[in-house]
């Protein structure tokens, strides 16, 4: 049965729509609401005399109001059953096929990717940014280092944070992993050494690869970082740089203490080497309290940190706006190394981010409380489903790291697709191989779509751990990895 949206909860959720007049202040509302997720696709609309009730305007507004949500395709009309809510094209109008390649069908659940859709707020965002736009468009919209205004957005985030920026220490890139691939090619030779934890994220590693340097990996074990084997392993390789994610590590969910951080700054400086942190998950502070109580930033232990952030976890992927942050010393460096790549980040963009880093305080703890609810529902469903595994639950980030009773992660994998639900098995996390004893289980989407993921998920492992000859698995060479 289609999930039902009472009449009290939309007139909670469209209070203050405006009302001159009122049909398209309530449409336009409904229209929000429907595309950033907080009203969800394939939900029945209460009927027209319910919300005529709850919103105390006429029943023609309402009429209206449904009707031209029908005419732009956020709404359906079901004979004998009601008005539903749509998205136009319907709603895997939003994936791109190259990260489904060969699957198809409505009921592909899509748990590859660690990203969320669009937090509350986003349109409005959009809407401001507008009309701050018309200001640029006398010049020639090449902004190399980031527009000012942004820049000097990222550099008062920092600030906050106990590590103080000045806005000319700030590059803005085409998101987290453009920042990476500018990093690796301004500070890496062909052969240069990298250190990578491991397991990792890929695209991350493989943008250091491109640069021609030597991966050396650097094992995260299931409790966290061990400082003395890292410190033995930057010792020993004499790295040129270390690439690390202490907020939140993708995709083990670890999150360094500040007194580690200190302790690693100390054996970065020993071996001179240069940390690269990245930090795309440091705003997806869930536990409560932890969000103003997050360590420092590695570099305000190191001084030559390069620091990575990204605008994609935190609020959507579609911003793909990232940062990087660096001694004003080495911006001109960066900056060679990113002509190189290209020439900036979209200028719309880059407003949309700056009108919601101001408005951060009423956007992030709305998203991270629908991401609480997710990983709530995520973990409770793979404790009775699949109590066989074995994980922690993190304080934050997106994603569980879990171990499974066997090294069968490719296999459930493969088998999980075929069942209908896409998750990455632990080798695409490797540096050199292994860790096919876990599977990655973002919680970034719905608690109910997670909830069914998981179920298909015990099956694909039944299926999988009880069959003395394993099935086939599928080259994942046309499996695109995101986030």
């Amino acid at each position: 049965m289609p999930p039902v949206l009472s009449a009290q909860r939309v007139a909670t959720l469209t209070d203050g729509f405006t009302r001159s007049p009122a049909y398209l202040g309530l449409a336009d509302s409904l229209r929000v609401l429907i595309g950033d997720g907080r009203i969800g696709i394939g939900v029945r609309l209460p009927s027209e005399r319910e919300l005529t009730g709850a919103l105390d305007v006429s029943r023609t507004t309402v009429t209206r109001a449904y009707e031209v949500l029908r005419e732009a395709g956020y709404a359906e009309a079901r004979r004998g059953s009601g008005t539903f809510t749509a998205v136009p094209g319907g709603h895997r109008r939003a994936h791109d096929r190259s990260l489904l390649p060969g699957t198809g069908g409505d009921d592909m659940i899509d748990l590859n990717c660690a990203a969320h859709s669009a937090p509350p707020g986003l349109v409005e965002a959009y809407q401001r940014a507008t009309a701050e736009l018309p200001a640029y468009l006398s010049g020639p919209g090449y902004f190399p280092l980031g527009v000012p205004a942004l820049q000097a957005r990222i550099a008062a985030s920092y600030d906050a944070r106990g590590l103080p920026t000045r806005p000319e220490q700030v590059m803005v890139t085409a998101g987290a992993l453009a920042a990476a691939s500018i990093v690796a090619q301004a500070f890496t030779a062909p052969g240069d050494r990298v250190v990578v934890e491991s397991p990792t994220y890929p695209n991350a590693t493989q943008a250091v690869r491109h640069a021609g340097a030597r991966l050396v990996p650097a094992a995260v074990d299931p409790e966290g970082w061990d400082l003395d084997a890292l410190a033995a392993t930057l010792r020993q390789s004499s790295p040129r740089l270390a690439y690390l994610i202490p907020d939140f590590q993708n995709p083990t969910g670890h999150l360094m203490p500040a007194a580690q951080r200190e302790e690693l700054a100390a054996a970065l400086a020993r071996t001179r080497t240069v940390v690269v942190a990245d930090e795309a998950h440091q705003a997806l502070a869930l536990t409560p309290g932890l969000a103003e109580a997050m360590p420092p930033p590695l570099a305000a232990y190191a001084d030559d940190a390069i620091t990575i952030g990204s605008a994609s976890k935190s609020y959507w992927g579609g911003l793909r706006l990232g940062w990087v942050r660096a001694p004003l010393a080495e911006m001109d460096r960066l900056l060679q190394a990113r002509i190189g790549l290209d020439l900036g980040a979209p200028v719309f963009e880059q407003l949309v981010l700056a009108d919601l880093m101001d408005h951060a305080e009423e956007v992030l703890p709305v998203h991270r409380e629908r991401l609480v609810a997710s990983r709530d529902a995520l973990v409770a469903a793979v404790r009775e489903h699949l109590p066989q595994w074995r994980f922690r639950v993190p304080e934050g980030g997106l994603a569980l790291w879990c171990e499974l009773p066997e090294a069968l992660g490719t296999a459930t994998s493969a088998e999980a697709e075929r069942r209908g639900v896409v998750v990455a098995p632990g080798p695409v996390f490797a540096v050199e191989g292994g860790l096919d004893r876990h599977v990655r289980i973002p919680w970034t989407a719905s608690p109910e779509t997670l909830t069914e993921a998981v179920r298909r998920l015990a099956a694909a492992w039944e299926h999988v751990s009880s069959h003395a000859t394993r099935p086939a698995t599928r080259s994942a060479s046309g499996r695109v990895m995101v986030a």
